[in-house]
């Protein structure tokens, strides 16, 4: 079943066609990485799902709400943790949640108890007394998160959610995504990160100028991106130059013991090579595929923002 569904998305300002007609689907507890350049209309097509804007035409369902005859049903259903943290220096950890507790009109009794599991959860029991301005950057984005997650919500929109934190506070906030998911959440992530869609995501988008230009698994989109190569290493000269014999290619240099294929990954593409060296001992064998920031480039033209994308 599909936690989000789009079709035909359309918004424009004045002349400007920020959404040109978009269509994709989100299956329920995955993750669901939308990338692509400033102004490709990223934000935008948050903020529609949100129910915060509304679309000039098309339709979408989230959590099975339908977004033009039930955006309420949507806004119960749903979290948004944006690209800044939205706590409340003023007030400490503690207070901040419930805070949010109090917005859902939960009883006291049980908003004490969902304050006190999430503060153990995410690790911050010992500073719940404290004002986030005491806190580190990956501590008050946990505790974003943590405030997002008072109302239960069945999927969570993610804007940027590790911009700004050092490699330890990345790695502990992708290990709360995967728990949430593996919990049966649904995560709609936007980052500038690549390496960061790739560790989490199931699925990407890649949008560019309003229009969705690829989508699919992590390992699909290396796979359209020329550049892929297999490595093969051998023991000694004669296996070398029999295995170029071959393959019908002509060893670059004999020092390293290697040869380089281009490949695209697949079991497929390696089996058929491997047939072809039959009697040809291979010591070795290294498959090197393009990453996101190539499958990036050559779909956009654009190099990955080095600042927050919006």
């Amino acid at each position: 079943m599909n936690a989000i569904s789009a079709r035909g998305l359309r918004k424009s300002y004045g002349d400007k066609v920020v959404l040109g007609g978009i269509d994709f689907d989100v299956e329920e507890g995955s993750v669901f990485a939308l990338l692509g350049p400033n102004g490709a209309g990223k934000t935008t097509i948050v903020n529609i799902l949100c129910t915060l804007i509304t679309p000039d035409a098309g339709s979408a369902t989230v959590a099975g709400a339908d977004l033009a005859q039930n955006p309420d049903g949507i806004r119960r259903a749903i979290g948004v943790t944006g690209q800044f943290s939205a706590v409340d220096d003023l007030l400490n950890g503690e207070e901040n949640l419930m805070l949010m507790a109090d917005l859902h009109r939960l009883p006291r009794r049980k908003s004490r108890a969902k304050v006190a599991g999430l503060l153990e959860r995410f690790e911050l029991t010992e500073a719940a007394k404290a004002v986030p301005s005491t806190y580190s950057g990956g501590m008050r984005r946990k505790l974003d998160l943590a405030m997002t997650l008072v109302g239960d919500p069945r999927v969570i929109f993610l804007d940027e959610p590790t911009t700004g934190l050092d490699p330890r506070s990345r790695q502990a906030m992708w290990d709360i995504v995967r728990d949430l998911v593996a919990r049966g959440v649904t995560i709609f992530l936007t980052t500038q990160y690549l390496d960061e869609a790739d560790h989490l995501a199931d699925r990407i988008a890649v949008l560019d100028h309003g229009r969705i230009i690829a989508e699919g698994t992590p390992e699909q989109l290396k796979r359209r991106v020329p550049g892929g190569h297999v490595e093969l290493s051998f023991t000694d000269t004669d296996a070398l130059r029999r295995a170029a014999t071959d393959l019908g290619v002509s060893p670059v240099g004999e020092a390293g013991l290697t040869l380089q294929l281009p490949t695209d990954g697949s079991v497929a593409s390696l089996r058929a090579l491997l047939d072809r060296l039959e009697g040809v001992a291979v010591e070795a064998i290294a498959v090197h595929t393009p990453d996101l920031e190539d499958v990036f480039l050559v779909l956009t033209g654009h190099q990955p923002e080095t600042e927050a994308v919006k």
